[in-house]
């Protein structure tokens, strides 16, 4: 395995080994603009202020000057895999470059990570086949889980690019119009059903022109996050129908800090499972499309331990993310660099392995029961949310770090729900 002088990027824990180099941003001490930085092992590499003293240099082209990755998104493949490769040559053991390296290397306990990159649309996907028959059992019964098209196309919305925060922002209770079973109107009050989806991100780091094959838009990805879609479920079976999700999933989307590039994740490709319909010929695979990416939920009650309450596996999407962005560009709808598309919700076929708090307490009629003791159907005022995932290799991982957020209570007065 090829190593790095930065010592703890060779621990087979870390999420962040030479074979990684995830890209993220950091505000440095004294400042208030963020800066593109690369995890290493145990520290932040300052990209910002390491193009500036040359060490950087692809091309002579603008990389990490800005505060996010959208800059070197745009330049495309060819530069994606000549920086990534620069990098490489930095870190690696033997690089000449060391000491002018570690003048950039900060520790990555202290620092305060920022959003990424700039996102310039948001869609959500409902791709996860466990997922969706556990909801569709749920409101339609076993026979009508699935609706009729979901075995023939990757459903999904639109969502608010606004929304989407980093790994870290707490999450407000949102207000919304609720109506229960029984009830002949609906009231405006806090959401009670607040829950997380536990998802993965695909980072579109390249513009679209009318359809393109899946195969393309393979390569258009640039890199993969994970993704809690916050939703509030008393709020969406109010509006949902006819139109689908809109206030209940627009609070917020909380992405992890850093965008493990998708050549970092070129030895744990998967395929999708067998079809049980046949796809049409547009969405046809030219090769495995999914990642073998363990990931895992905690729920921590205010200033209490984290409990796991869920273990999954990306693998177990049924349409993968490069399918899913060759349909959304099927209507000439032009994709930005910076599109992020998320996943769906990513449930395994067990009880342990459901990616919602819908899912693990069947709608609430099953509790869960937390290691400190407590009991929690969805989430209460004070819980931290977290997810973590990595692909193991043989003797170091892909790791993504954590996202991460904490629920506050709703404004007390709705005139006031903006903050």
């Amino acid at each position: 395995m090829q190593r790095s002088w930065i010592e703890s990027a060779n621990s087979a824990e870390t999420h962040f080994p030479l074979q990684n180099l995830p890209y993220g941003a950091f505000v440095p001490p004294g400042d208030d603009l963020p800066r593109c930085c690369i995890a290493i092992g145990d520290f932040l590499f300052d990209a910002h202020e390491a193009e500036f003293d040359g060490l950087l240099d692809i091309d002579g082209l603008p990389i990490a000057i800005l505060g996010n990755w959208n800059t070197l998104m745009a330049h495309g493949p060819r530069i994606w895999a000549a920086f990534r490769a620069r990098l490489t040559e930095l870190f690696s053991e033997g690089a000449p470059e060391q000491e002018a390296v570690r003048k950039h290397l900060h520790p990555l306990s202290d620092a305060q990570l920022a959003m990424p990159l700039d996102v310039r649309g948001y869609t959500d996907f409902y791709a996860g086949k466990h997922h969706a028959t556990n909801v569709g059992t749920m409101f339609r019964g076993a026979e009508n889980a699935l609706p009729p098209n979901w075995l023939s196309i990757p459903i999904g919305y639109n969502g608010r690019a606004s929304s989407v925060v980093v790994s870290g922002t707490p999450v407000r209770r949102p207000w919304g119009q609720l109506k229960a079973p029984d009830a002949e109107l609906p009231v405006f009050a806090p959401c009670k059903r607040l829950d997380f989806e536990l998802e993965m991100g695909a980072v579109v780091g390249q513009p679209s022109e009318g359809m393109v094959s899946v195969g393309k838009a393979d390569e258009m990805i640039f890199g993969y996050v994970l993704l809690n879609d916050w939703s509030a479920r008393d709020i969406q079976a109010w509006e949902y129908q006819p139109l689908g999700p809109f206030q209940s999933k627009a609070t917020a989307t909380t992405i992890s800090p850093w965008i493990v590039p998708k050549a970092a994740l070129e030895p744990f490709r998967v395929p999708t499972p067998d079809r049980e319909r046949a796809l049409l010929p547009y969405l046809e695979e030219p090769g495995p499309m999914l990642y073998d990416i363990q990931l895992e939920a905690t729920l921590a009650p205010e200033g209490k331990a984290p409990t796991v309450i869920t273990r999954t596996n990306y693998r177990e999407m049924y349409y993968s993310a490069a399918q899913q962005l060759a349909h959304h560009t099927t209507s000439g709808c032009p994709m930005e660099v910076g599109d992020l598309l998320g996943s769906g919700t990513i449930s395994g076929p067990e009880r342990g392995n459901r990616g919602s708090l819908l899912e693990l307490s069947w709608g609430g009629k099953e509790p869960l029961t937390l290691d400190a003791g407590e009991a929690r159907s969805f989430l209460e005022d004070g819980d931290t949310l977290t997810l973590t995932g990595w692909a193991q290799g043989e003797g170091y991982r892909i790791g993504f770090g954590q996202c991460s957020g904490t629920v506050l209570a709703a404004h007390t007065d709705p005139t006031d729900a903006g903050g």
